[in-house]
């Protein structure tokens, strides 16, 4: 490809600001140099740029074929590109790392369209379990077969001794069989813990369902997996990662887990993408004193930010609205968490200079949550706050600009809605559809808004989320022209999202979201130029290669 004299004096431009630090123009030498593709650099609305010199894990020029020979030596290795097209590196903006890789060893269940199917495969995964595994995660959805909860009655037969624990694909509910609740002292008379819910039938009997803080109740019998077990199921969780061109996740961890086998790997040159890892909210002094104790990472691991929760899901019906559900009317959900408490973790952890994000999917939640936000900066001399809201899933009209006048990053989940939208309208009714996935409206409206997959929940697939933003259009196939389609927005701010407003929400816009001269050499080269192919294609892109520090992490066919 051709570029205008337009692009090429910008490129030329790139060139020399990374070599003017000295006293002359001359060129250093490139460790590579990767030719001939359509590069979007971040910088401009559209392709800007053919070729990219790499350096000890960094850019050292971006621009035109033409001025790469000054950056070529006897050792630079020259990879082309073959009219390819390149972006800066893909960041997840929310995953939660270690679900997702275990879940990839175990029974898949997403596609399980029937109660016999789910119950089929959870049979056939207990029979192949080792004594004293548990089955686990799974990802099931009930509104694949109508919207009725499963039963352990289902799977009893099926399992035996084996416990089975596996997840709703929002993670806010879980099916336990009785041999797990066994295990974990959950009997009929069990209360419902605060912020949670023990499923129950007409008899009083628990169903083996158990909804967000009820979970915890099952989920701390599973005996959790050695050192050593973690670390080689995150091996396969970054492999699948950089797969599908992600070069760096923000692991919302549920406890220190996660981050202790990052570390790990990291003292073992392990690590195959950059991680931001998050801990729990109520333990920010501990982590206050890991900071001060340990610094905040480096390039491939770094910490500092803490994850809290508001509410539950709108699958699980624990999302909190002001109003009941349509189909659940007993309950219009809950918060999971005490807000005054809240608060105040969010106003200490914001003094001792860490960096919070809460979960909010429910109208009420949000704007709870935005009030909670807005009192503790009037309170703290801060200017580097960076609050974000995970999801920001149902906003009232006043909740939108809220996000821009307060500085609140919008860290939404764009497959979400194109799965959510095969029955919300079920469960909220036609009227309070509007504000939700806002996409569009929040990003109008001036705010930050990145992406992320909220991986195992959805896939961890950045193409797949530009595709369900640009189209809306549902999985079901029922929405050709778009799920509330005003919401809609463009390939360029959906890729915008996924890169420099990612890089913004991790604090490293400095060094990552847009190939510069200086920058980290992280970016991935896909099948297609997804300004030029119909949208709809989107979900049809190959990742071809992905790059990260200067190396290729992942290459495909």
């Amino acid at each position: 490809m051709r570029f205008s004299k337009t692009i090429r004096r910008v490129g030329t431009a790139t060139i020399l600001a990374a070599t003017m630090g000295g006293a002359s123009l001359a060129a250093e030498v490139a460790d590579r140099v990767f030719t001939g593709g359509v590069v979007w650099t971040g910088n401009s609305d559209s392709a800007d740029a053919e070729a990219i010199a790499v350096k000890d894990g960094r850019i050292l020029a971006v621009g035109c074929d033409a001025d790469m020979s000054a950056f070529i030596g006897p050792d630079t290795v020259t990879i082309l590109l073959d009219g390819h097209f390149v972006v800066p590196g893909m960041i997840d903006n929310h995953v939660h790392f270690e679900m997702g890789s275990v879940g990839l060893t175990q029974v898949q269940l997403r596609d399980a369209a029937t109660p016999e199917e789910f119950s089929r495969r959870i049979g056939a995964a207990a029979k192949g379990m080792p004594e004293g595994a548990w089955v686990l995660e799974g990802s099931w959805d009930h509104e694949l077969w109508g919207g009725t909860l499963p039963d352990r009655k289902w799977i009893d037969g099926l399992t035996g001794d084996v416990p089975v624990a596996v997840s709703r694909l929002d993670g806010h509910m879980i099916l336990a069989n009785s041999a797990a609740l066994k295990l974990a002292g959950v009997t009929d008379d069990t209360p419902d813990p605060a912020g949670g819910v023990i499923v129950r039938d007409e008899d009083g009997r628990a169903t083996g369902v158990l909804k967000d803080n009820a979970m915890a109740l099952v989920v701390g019998a599973v005996p959790p997996l050695s050192d050593q077990g973690m670390e080689e199921i995150f091996k396969g969780g970054m492999a699948h990662a950089v797969s599908h061109g992600v070069t760096q996740v923000h692991d919302m961890g549920y406890d220190w887990r996660s981050l202790e086998t990052f570390r790990r790997l990291r003292e073992k040159d392990e690590m195959s993408i950059r991680v931001y890892a998050f801990t729990p909210l109520d333990d920010w002094e501990t982590l206050a004193d890991y900071v001060a104790e340990n610094g905040r990472g480096d390039e491939w691991i770094r910490w500092g930010g803490l994850k809290g929760f508001v509410d539950g899901s709108l699958g699980s019906t624990t999302a909190w609205f002001y109003e009941p559900y349509a189909d659940a009317p007993e309950t219009s959900g809950f918060p999971i968490a005490d807000m005054a408490v809240l608060e105040g973790d969010v106003l200490g952890a914001a003094e001792a200079g860490l960096h919070v994000t809460v979960h909010a999917i429910g109208y009420q939640a949000n704007d709870k949550l935005l009030d909670a936000f807005e009192r503790v900066q009037d309170k703290v001399a801060r200017d580097d706050l960076r609050f974000r809201i995970e999801h920001a899933q149902h906003l009232t009209a006043d909740a939108i600009p809220r996000f821009a006048e307060l500085g609140v990053i919008a860290s939404m989940h764009p497959y979400h809605l194109i799965d959510d939208g095969r029955w919300a309208e079920k469960r909220l009714g036609k009227e309070r559809l509007k504000g939700t996935y806002a996409i569009g409206s929040v990003m109008r409206a001036g705010a930050h808004v990145t992406f992320g997959s909220d991986w195992s929940v959805a896939p961890l697939e950045p193409l797949q989320g530009i595709y369900a933003a640009v189209t809306r259009r549902t999985t079901d196939g029922k929405n050709p022209q778009g799920w509330i389609p005003d919401e809609k927005i463009s390939v360029l701010e959906a890729l915008k999202a996924y890169t420099q407003e990612n890089a913004y929400a991790g604090y490293q816009e400095d060094k990552l979201g847009r190939l510069n001269a200086g920058y980290l050499a992280d970016f991935v080269v896909l099948s297609d130029n997804l300004f030029e192919i119909d949208p709809v294609a989107i979900k049809d892109v190959r990742v071809l290669r992905t790059v990260i520090g200067g190396e290729d992490h992942y290459l495909g066919k």
